[in-house]
């Protein structure tokens, strides 16, 4: 896997029971937020900020997780005599 195939790939990580879907590419860019109107209550606009917070949170997270395994993948099998 090279470095512009990670960065192509788009992530959706959903939260607060799905009401936000958070889309996200390799390269930890924000494509789009879906906010279902059930979860927007003006009343109460610090749930809806708790829930994008976390869920934009857990994009990133998923991103350099996956980003992370799959340089293992490539590094770790890699010989590398004289690194030690």
């Amino acid at each position: 896997i090279k470095q512009e195939e990670l960065d192509a790939r788009e992530y959706e990580i959903k939260a607060g029971g799905g009401v936000v879907a958070v889309k996200i590419n390799g390269k930890k860019e924000i494509l789009s937020i879906d906010i279902q109107p059930e979860i927007v209550d003006p009343d109460d606009v610090e749930t809806l900020s708790d829930i994008l917070v976390a869920a934009v949170n857990e994009a990133i997270r998923r991103v350099e997780n996956t980003n992370n395994e799959e340089m293992a993948k490539i590094t770790g099998s890699m010989n590398m005599p004289g690194m030690f």
